[in-house]
């Protein structure tokens, strides 16, 4: 059985070999390596196993070989060669190697404790020849012992720290600790000692823990702010030959309020214009406080207060800006002085013992002239003025100075904008408001215009004030109907019922209010009326028995009057209609169109009678309608007819009666042709006035005649758009040639001669050759 401990400092080690002589029997497993009594033998272990289960090698070792770790060694070894040793488990082959044959252990590199401190691995024995284990697979442990090799070091490079200035000795500010890699429990390699190296004598460190404390009395802020302190820690408890490691800690003293405010200069002088706005800054004072932050805020304020100025704090420069309470005048008062005070807002109950935090100043404030605008002596102006004023008529006086003191001439206009209807003038010098048109309560109660004061030297400097012109009323104006009135009575009323209660109005505002009083005509039979004297008046019935048939509508003048001076009154008519009413009163109807007849006809019967009556009307211009779209068919359908040339006419003729139809002695003779003959058999379409041309020679041609008719109406612009041949369709009296109709010509066709027809031209030679032709001469 092998020891299961070596330990592996080489001192220890040299002196162990002297012992592997000892015979590894069964009696004596475990004596190798044992540990020597006070008599220099060696201790026997009790026996659990065949080697030690702990190991023990230095880390960082700087040799360049490999450094030795201990020797396995079992009973069953012979040291003839037939013994193999076995090394598994952490670094085995790769840190730690084992000589196969002799059991020697060595690390094949530095190791650092660190990073690791122990390694477990497992050893057996083996038979060279037949891998038959000799000894059982056992756990032992290789454990680095720690050597100083680690430096303390700080989690920050530099820490930032703040502690309130005129603090007591001994306050604590920051405390700052390191750390070191060393084994805690093994020596002194990782206890450390804390020390100041810099900034002594404002503060010290606790050698322990790395506390920083305050170590001056009264540290003020005002004269230094910020500290560097440099922090050292040292492992070997602070002996010689221990590693240090380093910080930097800046601190910062806070501030406190322990500094009052004060003036740099008790005395201010301010200078301000006359014409600085109310609630305007003409200046500016601060005192001085060496605090910051909050503690650095002041507020000022006058001392007894002022009627003129007031002083405010400006919260972002911490200034008292003074401004203007009330108008500055140079002319009343050009010089002011007042005493200004600043304290701090808040303040630290530890340090006013003894000190006074607040100041005083003197503030002198000088006035300065400037050209000042016109000032009215109102502000604004109230005139009152009666609507009956003619135009040009006085109505107010408005006046304004000029505030320097030079009181420079001031000129006076009204802006038109607020005038565009022109209703008044105003004196340029005096101020004098007068009348351009006359005023009417009624449109308008009041007028507001606006006049301006201008500097005649300087027309820069305007000042404009309101006027309010207020129209008086004038009782100019008569009482008239409240409203229009509906009012019926009933065919079947009694006298004195009432039928209607009427009120009035009046555009006029009388001082002690209105009063109307309400008349009618005395001698009115049907209707009479009752003051209320409330102004409304009752309308009453004077008799009863009202028809319908006798009158359907009655017309009452009722006169209204007033009690304003002058009296102004009026009348306005009261439309009273006769109804149909039944026995409670209720109107049916008002209408006399339905009244029934004499003769018993109902009102059915009468609404039937008028309906036929438009169905006859109906038709009648239905037909109209008809016979006026019908085609007219032609006289002469045959063209053998003898009558065929009248339709050249376009006329049919008048028959055997028609003794004017057609006039051959006026073709012949226009100048007979009566102007004002029309046709009786037709009712022409259109009458256009006649002018009466210039008559034609005897024994003219038709042709000529006609031609000149058509030149003649073709160039009249009042001539009607058809052809003029329609004017002489009309034969007229007193026809040579008399009716141009065949239908009496039976009797008389003997003793007539046709030969002037041949004469007529080629128009007519048809003509001829009908008539000539028949003629009995002719014949034989």
């Amino acid at each position: 059985m092998i020891a299961n401990q070596i330990l592996l400092l080489l001192p220890v080690l040299s002196v162990l070999p002297s012992s592997a002589a000892l015979p590894l029997t069964p009696g004596n497993i475990g004596n190798l390596f044992g540990t020597p009594d006070s008599d220099g033998k060696i201790l026997q272990r009790s026996k659990r196993g065949w080697m030690w289960n702990q190991f023990f090698l230095l880390e960082e070792y700087t040799g360049n070989d490999h450094q030795y770790v201990g020797k396995l060694h079992s009973n069953m070894d012979k040291n003839d060669g037939n013994v193999k040793y076995v090394l598994t488990g952490d670094g085995a082959g790769t840190l730690f190697l084992i000589d196969e044959k002799s059991g020697d252990i060595h690390a094949t590199k530095r190791l650092d404790r660190e990073e690791k401190a122990m390694y477990t691995l497992h050893a057996k024995v083996l038979d060279r020849n037949t891998n038959a284990e000799l000894e059982p697979d056992t756990e032992f442990n290789i454990k680095i012992h720690d050597i100083n090799d680690n430096a303390p070091k700080f989690a920050k490079e530099i820490y930032f720290a703040s502690v309130p200035e005129m603090s007591e000795v001994g306050t604590s500010v920051v405390t700052v600790t390191a750390t070191d890699a060393d084994d805690q429990t093994y020596g002194n390699s990782a206890k450390l000692v804390y020390s100041i190296l810099q900034g002594q004598p404002y503060f010290s460190v606790d050698s322990e823990n790395g506390t920083i404390k305050t170590a001056l009395p009264g540290m003020d802020r005002e004269l230094k702010e910020n500290y560097q302190v440099v922090i050292q820690a040292k492992d070997m408890a602070g002996q010689m030959g221990g590693l240090s490691g380093t910080t930097t800690v800046s601190i910062t003293l806070s501030d406190v309020n322990d500094s009052p405010p004060r003036f740099a200069n008790h005395s201010f002088r301010v200078t301000a214009v006359e014409s600085t706005d109310i609630g305007g800054a003409i200046g500016r004072i601060k005192a001085d406080d060496p605090d910051v932050g909050r503690n650095a805020e002041m507020e000022y304020s006058i001392v007894g207060g002022h009627d003129i100025f007031n002083i405010i704090t400006d919260q972002i420069t911490q200034e008292g800006v003074i401004i203007i309470k009330k108008a500055l005048d140079y002319e009343s008062k050009r010089d002011y002085e007042f005493r200004v005070e600043v304290k701090n807002t808040y303040l630290d109950a530890r340090f006013i013992h003894g000190l006074q935090f607040k100041d005083y100043a003197t503030v002198k404030v000088t006035v300065e002239d400037v050209d000042e605008p016109p000032v009215f002596t109102r502000n604004p102006y109230i005139i009152e003025v009666h609507e009956d004023t003619a135009a040009g008529s006085f109505v107010g006086v408005v006046s304004a100075r000029d505030p320097d003191a030079d009181n420079k001439p001031v000129k006076y206009s009204i802006d038109r904008h607020t005038d565009l209807e022109r209703l008044f003038n105003i004196d340029s010098v005096n101020g004098t408001i007068t009348t351009m048109k006359a005023l009417d309560r009624e449109m308008s109660k009041w007028h507001n215009i606006s006049v301006v004061a201008t500097e005649i030297n300087n027309p820069r400097q305007t000042t404009r004030v309101p006027v309010f012109i207020k129209v008086l009323d004038v009782n100019d104006n008569a009482p008239e109907f409240a409203m229009s009135y509906d009012t019926f009575v009933c065919e079947n009323v009694k006298a004195g019922q009432l039928i209607q209660t009427i009120s009035a109005v009046d555009t006029d505002e009388p001082l002690v209010g209105h009063k109307f009083v309400f008349s009618i005509s005395a001698t009115n039979p049907n209707f009479t009326i009752v003051d209320r004297e409330d102004n409304t008046a009752n309308i009453l019935t004077r008799r009863g028995g009202f028809s319908r048939r006798e009158m359907s509508m009655y017309f009452l003048p009722v006169v209204i009057s007033d009690n304003d001076y002058p009296i102004q009154s009026s009348t306005s008519t009261l439309i009273v209609r006769v109804c149909a009413c039944d026995s409670r009163g209720n109107m049916q109807s008002c209408n006399p169109e339905v009244l029934p007849f004499s003769d018993g006809l109902t009102t059915g019967a009468l609404v039937a009678i008028l309906l036929c009556v438009i169905i006859l009307l109906m038709i009648v211009v239905l037909f109209a309608a008809l016979r006026r779209q019908r085609k007219k068919e032609p006289l002469i359908i045959s063209k053998e007819d003898v009558r065929d040339n009248v339709v050249s006419y376009n006329d049919e003729g008048g028959g055997e009666e028609d003794t004017q139809a057609f006039d051959i002695g006026t073709l012949r003779n226009p100048e007979v042709m009566d102007a004002n003959k029309l046709r009786r058999d037709i009712i022409p379409e259109m009458l256009f006035p006649f002018r009466r041309t210039s008559p034609i020679k005897d024994n003219t041609d038709v042709r000529d005649f006609i031609n000149g008719r058509l030149q003649e109406n073709d160039s009249d612009p009042t001539a009607p758009p058809y052809d003029s041949l329609a004017t002489y369709a009309y034969e007229g009296s007193g026809s040579l040639a008399e009716s141009l109709s065949s239908l009496e010509s039976a009797a008389t066709e003997g003793d007539q001669d046709y030969d002037y027809l041949s004469n007529w031209g080629p128009q007519f030679k048809k003509l001829a050759e009908m008539y000539i032709g028949k003629s009995p001469d002719r014949e034989t």
